[in-house]
């Protein structure tokens, strides 16, 4: 399957977000034919399983926290809404958060959550604050992960994430799509 643009920064009537335009692939594999230097630091955490929450939180010396950047009401890019098979007008909660292992950013994390999502329990989502959303879904068995997908980020500057991932969770007829955009203070680390 082609690649896919998404560029949440360019959404009518959004916030800036903080994580740059990005190519979609849907696997490593293809990712790795558009740019086949990824290696290293970037194929380990692209690929890594589980919660990527509690892989930083392992990688810590003193402190793993949340940074709460955007949050609120917002249309989504059609790339998104398209991909979580939402209509591309209808609103959803957008969450842009940045996570930190000891007091640097090391990874930027957008979800993006419909509006159908967001009714009876899963109101709870709207509330979580400085907790991490990883660390949620993981303790609610009913939420199951889809597929991983790769992405090639387009930076704007030498800050900004160069690799992303993000995959659909799904519990019975509600879903959400978090993106991992992975930062160069924690690809620089030794693994």
């Amino acid at each position: 399957m082609p690649s896919r643009d998404s560029d949440p920064a360019r959404v009518p009537g959004s916030r800036a977000s903080i994580v740059p335009p990005t190519r979609w692939y849907d696997s490593f594999r293809q990712a790795c034919l558009q740019q086949p230097k990824l290696r290293g630091n970037g194929s380990f955490w692209l690929q890594a399983e589980g919660s990527l929450t509690r892989h930083l939180q392992l990688r810590c010396r003193n402190r793993f926290h949340v940074e709460v950047v955007n949050e609120g009401f917002a249309p989504p890019s059609l790339e998104e809404a398209l991909t979580l098979d939402i209509p591309r007008r209808q609103h959803a909660w957008i969450r842009e958060v940045r996570l930190c292992g000891d007091d640097t950013p090391w990874v930027l994390a957008r979800t993006i959550i419909p509006l159908a999502t967001l009714e009876g329990r899963g109101r709870r989502l709207r509330h979580l604050g400085r907790k991490p959303l990883g660390a949620w879904l993981f303790s609610h068995r009913e939420w199951s992960r889809g597929p991983l997908q790769a992405g090639l980020c387009q930076p704007l500057d030498a800050d900004q994430p160069r690799y992303a991932r993000r995959s659909v969770f799904a519990s019975d007829n509600h879903s959400l799509l978090v993106g991992e955009y992975f930062l160069p203070a924690l690809l620089s680390q030794p693994l």
